[in-house]
């Protein structure tokens, strides 16, 4: 009884050894086996084929090898994108998605809270509030569930997903480091990007660990006063603060990072956002990724035209802004970025919602 109680949560984020330990295993190489068959998504020991059938058995009776589960999964042929509803150990919901670009690239697009504080005003995640930090066994499982479902192998991830990665940058750096390592997805630094509102600590603190991940940061207007307005954290950490904290990334860490540009209709694209976007940018390594807003119930907002997005274009083209158009993946699954979000969290009550949204 007292093992059980010191059991993780899942088995995942651990090494060999440590699964030794936790596990009680008899021999050492049970825990490299097991390590093995997690990387494989092999959740269940019963599957653990290599392993002794008493040992599976008392494995399967002591704990389940993994803390969530899939509870809903919506595909859409038109862009690519799967989205999953994902139930954790205490029946709390997140979601994750799978994305598949024009050049056959898939990308995990991986939630780091359920829900999120931020509270920036053109995102539906916002309106959920914080419930938690996921832990980081919780987010290496988004990647193997959306692996499960992928008929390539998956070597992007953005942290773009539920949360705002930065306030639990523990957890997030930790599963990074996990994806990173050659005995598991082996996945290159330079093919993970953490997305952030511009919360400046956390910026500081990446730069301090010289993770060399590629840095998103959601700008969406670079006037002060429209900024605190748009997105609350602008007022604990202006757009002053912000360009300070990545003149800092950039030096340590010495790469081009991007701006998330959400354009939305009649609030700043226009000729006056356009300069000053121009100016903020214009000491800094950056691309400007333009985002037309994608439609989300409830929030004030509404999708700028092909015309209007045209003419803030010619502006940032007059101006010589780097910048590229993005169309968004997954929109039509609310799996775009700013869809995501389980209003009352319940696993019931979010199949529900998905059937009325398949419907």
């Amino acid at each position: 009884m007292q093992q059980k109680t010191n059991l993780p949560l899942s088995l995942y984020g651990l090494d060999p050894d440590t699964l030794v330990e936790v596990l009680a295993l008899p021999k050492r190489f049970y825990g490299k086996q097991i390590f093995n068959w997690l990387v494989k998504g092999v959740f269940s020991f019963d599957q653990m084929t290599d392993l002794p059938k008493n040992e599976r058995e008392r494995l399967s009776a002591l704990m389940p090898s993994a803390a969530s589960s899939t509870i809903q999964t919506t595909e859409t042929d038109e862009s690519g994108a799967t989205k999953m509803g994902i139930q954790l150990y205490d029946g709390k919901v997140v979601e994750c998605v799978l994305l598949v670009d024009k050049k056959g690239r898939h990308t995990a697009c991986l939630s780091s809270q359920v829900g999120c504080a931020m509270g920036c005003t053109f995102c539906r995640t916002g309106t959920m509030g914080l419930l938690r930090n996921l832990s980081t066994e919780e987010i290496i499982e988004q990647y193997i569930h959306l692996l499960k479902v992928s008929d390539e192998p998956i070597t992007h991830i953005v942290y773009m997903g539920m949360g705002e990665p930065l306030a639990n940058i523990s957890a997030v750096t930790r599963s990074i480091r996990y994806f990173h390592q050659t005995d598991t997805f082996n996945l290159s630094l330079r093919r993970i990007t953490i997305s952030t509102c511009g919360v400046v600590p956390g910026i500081l603190k990446l730069a301090e660990q010289k993770l060399p991940v590629k840095l998103a940061v959601s700008l969406v207007t670079a006037d002060n006063l429209q900024r605190s307005r748009i997105m609350p954290v602008n007022r604990s950490w202006d757009t002053n603060a912000l360009k300070k904290a990545l003149i800092h990334f950039q030096r340590v860490g010495g790469k081009r990072f991007t701006f998330e540009y959400c354009m939305l209709s009649g609030t700043n694209t226009d000729e006056v956002n356009a300069k000053k976007l121009a100016s903020y940018v214009k000491d800094l390594d950056v691309v400007v990724n333009l985002i037309p807003w994608n439609p989300a119930e409830g929030l004030p907002y509404t999708t700028p035209t092909e015309e209007e997005i045209d003419r803030f274009t010619s502006y940032l083209d007059h101006m010589h802004v780097n910048y590229t158009r993005r169309r968004s993946r997954g929109r039509e699954i609310n799996g775009a970025c700013g869809q995501l979000a389980v209003p009352l969290n319940k696993g019931l009550e979010y199949e529900l919602m998905l059937d009325e949204q398949d419907d």
